[in-house]
C-alpha cells in the first residue's frame, strides 16, 4: 500500500451506505416525477410524491423536491430511506458567474462529482446548494473535472445546451491549462515538453504506452519556478486533458507530484497532492469570447518555496484572480451611459 494512501484510512463518516439508496441513471431527458414513477413501479403516486416532499430524493448529491424538476442524459437521481440534508452556502468561493456558467476554486479533497460511495461531499453539490438558494428551480451541469485532490479552476453551466456547447468543442476552444505543481528532485532542464502515449490498466491507473494504437497522444510542458530542500515548483501547461497525465508524465520521470497516493511513493510535506489548476483560458463556443479564469496560488506551496509573509513569488509570479463580476458590470454601466447619451441626442424620451 502506498506509505501515503489517506484514502484507505479516511473516516466513513457521510459515504453512502448501498442499502439505504437506489441510484437511477438517466438515460433521456424527462421529468422527476414521471421518471420516479417509472422507476419505482411498486409504489403509488402519493407515496413517491411523498418521498420527494421529504427531501428523500436527490440529482447529482443534491435535493430536489420539484415534481417537474428537469432530467437530462448522464444526471443521477438517488432515492434514500432517509431524509437528505439542505445546506445553506455562503462562502462558495466563486471565481465568476454569469447567466451562463459558474467557475470556482475547488478545494483540495473534495470531489467534483458523486463517485459510487460519495454522493453529497462535492463540488457539484456545493455549487447546486449555492444555486439552489437563489433559485429553487435553478440547476448546474459538469463541463468539465478535477482530480479529487486537486485544488482550482473549476467551471460548471447553469443550462443543459451550454453544457453541450462547451463539451462538444471542448479541445478546440481550450487555449491554456496551467497548473502549479510541486516534484520530488530537480528537474534535468528548466523547462521541457513531454510527449507521451498513455493507456489505463484494469485497476484504472494510468500508464506511460509504447503502444501508439491504444494509447492516446498527451503533451505536457513545464517550466521551473523555484527549487528548494529537494522539490521543485513547476509551472505546467498540457495541451490535452488526458486523466492524471501530469503525474503519470512527471513520475515517469522519476519527478513525482508531492502528496501522490495513486502513484509511486512520493513525500507528503503539504498533507496534500502537489497539484493546483491555475488557469484555464478558453473561447466562450455561444459568444465567441475570450475568457480567462485563474486561482491564487495555494498559500501552502507559497509558503513552501518563498516564506510566510511573502505575497508574490519573485521568479514568477502567480496569475491573479481577475474579477469578472465587477468587470461585467463596469462594462454594462458604461454600455448603458453611452446609449443613454445616444439615445437623448436623437431627440428620444424614457417614461417611468
Amino acid at each position: 500500500m502506498n506509505k501515503n494512501d489517506s484514502k484507505r484510512t479516511r473516516t466513513q463518516k457521510g459515504l453512502i451506505d448501498p442499502g439505504q439508496v437506489k441510484v437511477f441513471p438517466v438515460k433521456k431527458e424527462t421529468e422527476l416525477l414521471l421518471f420516479l414513477l417509472e422507476k419505482m413501479p411498486n409504489e403509488s403516486r402519493n407515496t413517491v410524491k411523498r418521498i420527494l416532499a421529504n427531501q428523500q430524493v436527490s440529482v447529482g448529491g443534491a435535493p430536489v423536491t420539484q415534481f417537474n424538476f428537469k432530467l437530462y442524459p448522464e444526471d443521477e437521481v438517488i432515492v434514500s430511506k432517509r431524509r437528505i440534508q439542505k445546506h445553506s452556502r455562503s462562502d462558495l468561493p466563486i471565481l465568476y458567474e454569469d447567466d451562463d456558467i459558474i467557475v470556482i476554486n475547488k478545494p483540495s479533497g473534495l470531489l467534483s462529482i458523486a463517485s459510487d460511495r460519495e454522493k453529497g461531499k462535492t463540488a457539484y453539490r456545493m455549487v447546486s446548494d449555492y444555486i439552489a438558494q437563489k433559485d429553487p428551480k435553478g440547476r448546474i451541469f459538469v463541463i468539465h473535472r478535477l482530480d479529487e485532490d486537486t485544488s482550482g479552476v473549476l467551471m460548471f453551466a447553469k443550462r443543459y445546451d451550454v453544457k453541450e456547447a462547451y463539451q462538444k468543442s471542448w479541445q478546440e476552444i481550450v487555449q491554456k491549462r496551467g497548473y502549479y505543481a510541486i516534484v520530488e528532485g530537480q528537474m534535468e532542464k528548466p523547462k521541457d515538453t513531454f510527449k507521451d502515449y498513455l493507456e489505463q490498466n484494469s485497476l484504472n491507473l494510468v500508464y506511460v504506452s509504447q503502444n501508439k494504437v491504444k494509447g492516446k497522444l498527451s503533451i505536457t510542458s513545464y517550466e521551473v519556478m523555484k527549487e528548494k530542500g529537494g522539490y521543485s515548483l513547476l509551472d505546467v501547461n498540457i495541451d490535452s486533458g488526458r486523466k492524471n497525465q501530469i503525474r503519470v508524465q512527471l513520475g515517469h520521470r522519476g519527478h513525482y507530484v508531492i502528496g501522490d497516493d495513486k502513484y509511486g511513493e512520493p513525500s507528503n510535506p503539504l498533507g496534500r497532492l502537489g497539484l493546483h489548476a491555475y488557469e484555464l483560458a478558453l473561447t466562450n463556443p455561444l459568444t465567441g469570447k475570450k475568457m480567462k479564469f485563474t486561482a491564487p496560488i495555494p498559500s501552502s506551496f507559497k509558503e513552501m518555496f518563498y516564506g510566510k509573509g511573502v505575497k508574490e513569488p519573485e521568479e514568477k509570479k502567480p496569475q491573479r484572480v481577475r474579477s469578472y463580476k465587477r468587470e461585467s458590470q463596469a462594462v454594462t454601466k458604461m454600455k448603458k451611459a453611452k446609449q443613454n447619451k445616444n439615445y437623448f441626442e436623437k431627440g428620444g424620451r424614457r417614461h417611468g
